[in-house]
């Protein structure tokens, strides 16, 4: 059985919007992902490590552990052999207590993709690919989430462009969730069930091209 990490935040947690509820494994896309590989005769078990409000390499005043750089090398180490490492976070950079940009977002993706590479994994044990999915671009937040968010959709702009740039720079697969969802028509920021459906099916896609059978 081949191991997939996902190493994400609330969009792949599968926060409910405009709640603090969570959606069933199935229903997430990380669950829908196992479901339409394992469909497909794929022998695949899909880990998700996916924290409310982790950004790529900052620090939240507010709630400590959400840098996604801190611990990463451990949790590839912990999880490994993985057969592939799918990285889909940037959003929670543009909350509105930071000031990043689109570029500057990128970058953080780039040392956690560097993190990944470097970790003290077993000898003999594979460096697994890592699939960059730039999430869907961030509407104009709307509900009890707008005041975290506020001005996070203009300073997001261009972020999958960014992320797409890393990705062929570090030689790295990636996917553009924009391509297929839009945000959640409710809080313009995270993921409705029929998003994570979709998300989940066109990922199947792209993972059974870089994970061989």
């Amino acid at each position: 059985m081949q191991q997939i990490l996902v190493y994400a935040d609330s969009l792949s947690w599968g926060i409910i919007p405009d709640t603090r509820k969570r959606l069933e494994f199935n229903g997430r896309w990380p669950g829908v992902l196992e479901h339409a590989l394992l469909s497909r005769c794929r022998s695949v078990r899909i880990i998700e490590d996916c924290l409310n409000g982790r950004r790529t390499v900052w620090d939240d005043p507010f709630k400590a552990g959400r840098n996604g750089l801190i611990g990463l090398a451990q949790r590839i180490e912990i999880n490994s052999p993985l057969a592939l490492v799918i990285v889909m976070l940037g959003t929670n950079d543009f909350q509105a207590m930071h000031q990043h940009n689109a570029w500057l977002s990128a970058q953080g993706l780039a040392a956690l993709v560097n993190a990944i590479r470097q970790a003290p994994i077993e000898p003999g044990m594979p460096i697994p690919p890592i699939l960059i999915v730039a999430p869907p671009p961030m509407e104009e937040p709307r509900g009890p989430i707008a005041p975290k968010f506020a001005g996070g959709a203009s300073r997001s702009i261009g972020l999958a462009a960014a992320q797409r740039e890393v990705a062929t720079a570090l030689g790295c697969p990636f996917f553009d969730s924009g391509s297929v969802t839009s945000a959640s028509r409710v809080d313009g920021v995270h993921l409705d069930v029929d998003q994570h459906l979709t998300l989940g099916k066109a990922l199947a896609e792209t993972v059974m091209q870089i994970v061989p059978v």
